[in-house]
């Protein structure tokens, strides 16, 4: 598996908006809670979270939408004004994170999903994944499976 180049770049469809990520990511994983469906228009969102510091807008400015999430927390989706593109998000509770559409970045090569959520609201076609994780609904410890998906990535050489 290949890894991904620092700084990430990515935006969106029609490239008014853009951004950089100047750090590995802390995660990335599959999301099919029919909230995603729907904003995706697909049977689910690959998200990759990433350090809200190493992240930053290069050009452009992205509107938010705001709401509940399924697991009732607030949060800002944050896309592109002219195409309507979803870029990220942002989550209360969880400052230190931003979650990126993982397909908007430029290379997505590498990606691949440490973990799938919600199953319980996928798509009756979708079969398992033979790899990462898989959840009914969320899971209980996001830190772990960052802290393990790191590790097994080569991003954490010392895990505590």
């Amino acid at each position: 598996m290949s890894l991904p180049v620092l700084p990430m770049t990515g935006g969106c469809f029609c490239g008014a908006v853009r951004y950089q990520v100047a750090a590995n990511p802390l995660l990335v994983y599959a999301c099919h809670c029919t909230d995603c469906q729907t904003q995706s228009g697909s049977a689910f969102a690959l998200n990759m979270a990433v350090p809200a510091d190493s992240f930053r807008l290069t050009a452009g400015q992205a509107k938010a939408w705001r709401r509940v999430s399924p697991s009732y927390v607030r949060t800002a989706s944050w896309f592109c004004p002219d195409c309507g593109g979803r870029l990220y998000g942002e989550r209360d509770g969880r400052p230190e994170a931003v979650n990126i559409r993982a397909g908007t970045l430029d290379d997505t090569a590498w990606v691949e999903p440490a973990f799938h959520m919600y199953l319980r609201s996928a798509q009756p076609w979708m079969q398992r994944p033979d790899s990462g994780q898989c959840f009914g609904t969320v899971p209980d410890d996001f830190r772990a499976l960052s802290k393990a998906w790191q590790t097994q990535m080569g991003f954490v050489t010392n895990p505590r």
